[in-house]
């Protein structure tokens, strides 16, 4: 095996913005450095004042310094058909991976992870950061945090892994079928492999153990190595992987089940990595409400606290749509449900039914909405053999979900409603669990309101 050892300093923590200020590459055999690159690169941008303070690299000292174009040829050839060995290999990679793509270089090559690596060989460390690694197996390191001291640094530390019998270690690694040279640096790959092939939700934990990211799967395991298969340059992507420590998860019966409770979840934990599914979904309520006169009115508004509407909506235009049909149904008023302006009270009188008359509609197009609002139960698999998965929707809304004994008979709502866990209502819950069963009539169950 060849080896391409290297490290890199940079202006920041993840590739799509930030520059390269600093590379060293070992081209290693197993027993000697055969070939060596070390450089300063200009950045093309300015290094902020921690990081000169941390590396010791200034403006200055890039300033007259080749930019990455121009070495990108001679580093591709070093790096092309090796094994890219680095101290977190995927910040270093993700760094020269996106570089040379800027400069028409696609590389495409096995990586190791010297600190996946000594925790396979040398398991009882206390730390596995570079400096603390050196310190406890005497390896000697000149110029910390430079690139070339820290590269030398890692070359010494892959001789005395692979005199330490690692080389077993490192043929499991680069493996295709490992993934392991993938996988955000805190995580244990055996938290991986012990999720079980089976739909639930899966949740991310950083290092003080606060869920980050929440997700939903049709198969546990499969869905959670497939964030860490393709590891982009975006500082996004970078921060994720880097502050993933720690995964636990929660078995559903049934994928629908699973995309009700991750949509629960989002709302009750706001993950700081769940950015598409954070935003609060302004829903729309229907009310009503009697007005000084004494004619019950119906109103479109947005759903307010302490206000209880008798029908939500996820968008004004489905409410209005409604309120229309009951109108022209029951012949309610338009000017009376404020889908048409008033000129005023006196208005009203002049122009409308009694109250106690035009109210007696009012109350049957309510009455006919009730009963026209579905209630049914979707069933499903269970997580144990003996059991079945159901959701409930009663009258339009959504009750909860459970589980329940196979042979349990479904024919009354009330005894249901005693087996199941109660769930926040929203949207977007009842249009899927509504799609799901248009799609899967048989798994349907319908109660009479």
């Amino acid at each position: 095996m060849i080896y391409a050892v290297v490290d890199i300093e940079t202006t920041g923590g993840f590739a799509a913005s930030n520059g390269i200020t600093e590379i060293a590459v070992f081209v290693y055999d197993g027993s000697q450095v055969v070939d060596h690159f070390e450089t300063l690169i200009n950045p093309l941008q300015p290094i902020p004042r921690f990081i000169q303070s941390m590396t010791g690299i200034s403006d200055e000292m890039v300033m007259n310094a080749p930019t990455f174009d121009t070495v990108a040829a001679q580093l591709f050839a070093m790096l092309n058909d090796k094994i890219f060995v680095a101290h977190n290999v995927n910040f270093d990679y993700s760094f020269l991976k996106h570089q040379l793509h800027e400069c028409g270089y696609n590389l495409n090559v096995q990586k190791l992870c010297t600190v996946r690596l000594t925790r396979k060989v040398f398991p009882q460390l206390p730390s596995y950061s570079l400096g603390n690694i050196c310190r406890s197996l005497d390896i000697p390191v000149k110029n910390r945090h430079r690139a070339g001291g820290d590269a030398r640094a890692t070359v010494q530390l892959l001789t005395l892994l692979l005199l330490n019998n690692a080389q077993p270690h490192i043929e499991q690694f680069l493996k295709k079928s490992s993934g392991e040279q993938y996988l955000p640096l805190h995580l244990p790959k055996h938290q991986i492999e012990q999720l079980p092939r089976k739909p639930g939700v899966y949740y991310f934990r950083n290092q003080k153990g606060k869920v980050i990211y929440v997700g939903k799967a049709k198969n546990l395991r499969q869905r959670v190595r497939s964030h860490f298969t393709h590891n982009g340059a975006g500082k996004q992507k970078q921060e994720f992987i880097r502050n993933v420590h720690d995964i636990s998860y929660q078995l559903c019966g049934t994928e629908l089940m699973a995309a009700v409770l991750e949509e629960t979840e989002i709302k009750r934990l706001w993950p700081v990595y769940n950015t598409n599914r954070k935003q609060v979904s302004v829903q729309y309520g229907l009310y009503v409400f009697e007005d000084q006169l004494g004619y019950v009115r119906l109103a479109i508004e947005r759903k307010r606290k302490h206000l209880y509407p008798l029908h939500t909506f996820g968008v004004l235009w489905e409410g209005y749509r409604l309120l229309w049909n009951m109108i022209e149904r029951h012949q309610l008023s338009p000017k009376l449900c404020f889908v048409e302006e008033t000129t005023g009270n006196q208005y009203l009188e002049e122009h409308f039914d009694k109250p106690e008359v035009y109210n007696r509609r009012v109350i049957k197009a309510l009455q006919s909405l009730q009963d026209e609002l579905p209630s049914f139960a979707v069933l499903g698999d269970g997580v144990e053999t003996d059991q079945r998965s159901c959701l409930l929707i009663e009258k339009g809304k959504f009750f909860g979900m459970g589980y329940l004994p196979e042979k349990m008979k479904i024919d009354n709502i009330k005894t249901l409603k005693k087996r199941l866990t109660p769930y926040p209502d929203n949207d977007f819950i009842r249009g899927m669990i509504c799609r799901y069963a248009e799609l899967h009539p048989q798994k349907k169950v319908s109660f009479i309101n």
